[in-house]
């Protein structure tokens, strides 16, 4: 990472143990270092055990990426710098509109058969990932699921998540595998109001959506890091982890262009 995502992102993070009150041995590797080379293997798509020499040794990147996505850190300092955006552009840190939407990633060896599903419409075998992102596409909420889960019974995880997380939340934008009870279920329970963007039936070929697009270029975000093009974690969890660390990579960049956090 360079000098300025270094300056974003250090105040983020967890005190190490050896300043906090319960005290602990100094930690042996620089962060920075640590953090390299877990965005070294976001980016990369590679093995743990395939990180260079350069880097700490795998086990102990592993371990402290581990024990960070335990701890929810990934997810914290992801909603910091969101919230710092959503500021540079004019806007409250707390949202009141959002798009949802899910996308099938084909699972490796790795992810064993009881979280993963198949997904008939999209003929692939592995996981669903179900985001709710505001209306710069920036990323609120993530669910991962198996393959096989409707997107409308993903769709009441995420929204039930985008409640918990951003209680001015009231609006939200879905495409037309969404229609029917959730629309319901949300305006009762959650008191979201879900509206449908459907394509018009004389559309032919690929057609921007209103609304809808800002989410699509979301994954695209999202998937120019290889680490989340094919699932290989062996949890939910874990995938849930590699895309806070996808978005994290994305708006540290940009906040380290502008120079100004």
């Amino acid at each position: 990472m360079t000098d300025a995502q270094w300056a974003v992102i250090e105040p983020l993070l967890p005190l190490p143990g050896s300043a906090t009150s319960k005290g602990g041995r100094p930690e042996k590797w620089p962060r920075r270092t640590v953090l390299d080379a877990i965005f070294y293997l976001v980016r990369g798509g590679i093995a743990w055990a395939q990180l260079p020499h350069d880097f700490p040794p795998p086990k102990t990147i592993y371990d402290i990426y581990r024990r960070w996505a335990t701890a929810g850190v990934w997810q914290r300092v992801h909603d910091c710098l969101r919230d710092v955006l959503r500021v540079h552009a004019g806007r409250d840190p707390l949202p009141t509109a959002a798009i949802v939407d899910s996308q099938t990633v084909r699972a490796a060896d790795t992810v064993p058969s009881s979280t993963a599903g198949y997904d008939a419409g999209k003929k692939t075998k592995g996981r669903k990932r179900h985001i709710a992102t505001d209306t710069n596409g920036l990323l609120l909420a993530v669910v991962v699921t198996a393959a096989s889960i409707q997107d409308r019974d993903g769709a009441h995880r995420v929204l039930a998540a985008l409640r918990d997380g951003f209680g001015a939340v009231r609006h939200v934008w879905a495409d037309g595998g969404y229609a029917g009870r959730l629309v319901t279920w949300a305006a009762k329970t959650l008191n979201l109001t879900v509206q449908i963007v459907k394509r018009t039936d004389n559309a032919a070929g690929f057609v921007v959506l209103p609304r809808r697009w800002v989410v699509e270029r979301t994954y695209g975000w999202i998937n120019k890091h290889r680490r989340c093009v094919r699932d290989y974690e062996t949890s939910p969890e874990s995938h849930e982890a590699m895309v806070y660390i996808a978005m994290i990579m994305v708006m540290s960049r940009r906040l380290g262009r502008t120079g100004d956090w």
